[in-house]
């Protein structure tokens, strides 16, 4: 039997060592792709925000999640990104001291349309006609 139990973290993003590694990976990303390093025509025009980097447990593996500005080509965008993700890598691994570089995995970042499907849900008239009511009444009638 092992000596040595990996416990399962409870945070959602991973362990202590999982967020700061995937806080330092981002900065570098999104410093990368700041200042036009990468020279491909797709990503010319466009504006990413890297809002989320998230680490496997052994740090070799960065899943990162990218936004082009609007929201708009993000497929074209994510298909550049992948074409440029060895140049990328050699880049985050000169700016980030890790033992081994993370391979990198490019996915777009979901939570704006996450957040706009729930705005939407809460200004249905339903939702309105329930937050209009007054909580006195609601205990009276509980009663």
């Amino acid at each position: 039997m092992p000596r040595h139990h990996q416990k399962k973290s409870s945070a959602p993003g991973g362990s202590q060592r999982q967020l700061r590694v995937g806080e330092q990976v981002r900065h570098a990303m999104a410093d990368i792709l700041a200042q036009g390093n990468v020279h491909d025509a797709d990503l010319e025009g466009h504006i990413i925000t890297v809002p989320e980097v998230r680490m496997s447990p052994d740090l070799k593996l960065a899943t990162v999640y990218v936004m082009p500005l609007g929201g708009r080509d993000t497929e074209v965008v994510i298909a550049a990104l992948e074409r440029n993700k060895k140049f990328l890598r050699g880049e985050v691994a000169r700016r980030v001291n890790l033992k081994f570089a993370p391979d990198i995995r490019f996915r777009v970042d979901e939570r704006f349309d996450e957040a706009e499907r729930i705005e939407k849900l809460l200004r249905t008239p339903a939702v309105q006609k329930d937050l209009e009511q007054d909580p006195a009444s609601d205990r009276e009638e509980e009663q």
